[in-house]
């Protein structure tokens, strides 16, 4: 089931789209103000949020900024202020759609598959820390800025990228690399290899946080 989190200082309402979207297939969480959105944000994913502006306390902006400052779950603001001065402050700090108030059911599902639909196509963005691969474009960014890449030193972070918090052995980095050149990978390339992705992703090679050795066993990918 596709889960919601609903952001209304109004209950009656927020009832009301409770067991609407609760019939429609959707498990749904609630929260009347701003802290305690942050908090079952913090502690559940998401597909996505319905956020009031008007909160018991903070703003529905306040609770965009912090969502999509670590992650781009889709954020639609159902509110009453639906100017256009209000509108396009909510796009600016994120939000993927705007519905005023009142609205039609129907239209607000439609929009909320339509958010979630955009979302999923975009979601094959593959992330690590500051790092982050596309692998429609075929390349590497970090903090927004393309890395230069060889084949196999992508083919390579896209295995470790793959594979998050999971530890990958030698031999199976080995093999990886083997599949694109044909070519035999003696211990000592893939060395170099894991050496070279450090010096480009890491912010201090010296002591990696995002590709950590595990000793006497291989590498993995840490995110955060």
């Amino acid at each position: 089931m596709p889960k919601v989190l609903l952001v209304e200082d109004d209950e009656q309402l927020a009832g009301f789209l409770m067991r609407f979207l609760s019939s429609e297939g959707y498990t749904t969480s609630y929260a009347a103000g701003q802290k305690d959105a942050l908090k079952l944000f913090e502690e559940n994913k998401y597909d996505c949020i319905l956020l009031d502006i008007s909160l018991k306390d903070g703003s529905g902006y306040s609770v965009c900024a912090a969502v999509k400052a670590v992650d781009d779950t889709p954020v639609i603001f159902i509110t009453a202020s639906a100017d256009e001065a209000c509108t396009v402050a909510g796009f600016e700090i994120g939000a993927d759609d705007y519905i005023g108030k009142p609205f039609g059911t129907r239209e607000l599902l439609a929009r909320m598959k339509n958010v979630m639909r955009r979302h999923q196509k975009t979601s094959s963005l593959l992330k690590c820390g500051d790092v982050t691969i596309d692998p429609i474009k075929g390349i590497v960014l970090k903090n927004g800025s393309e890395l230069a890449m060889s084949a196999l030193e992508y083919r390579l972070l896209l295995v470790f990228f793959s594979n998050k918090n999971q530890m990958l052995s030698r031999d199976r980095l080995s093999e990886e690399l083997w599949s694109l050149t044909k070519e035999f990978v003696s211990d000592n390339t893939l060395s170099v290899y894991i050496k070279r992705l450090r010096e480009k992703i890491e912010d201090d090679p010296q002591n990696p946080s995002l590709i950590v050795t595990v000793r006497g066993l291989g590498y993995k990918a840490v995110d955060g």
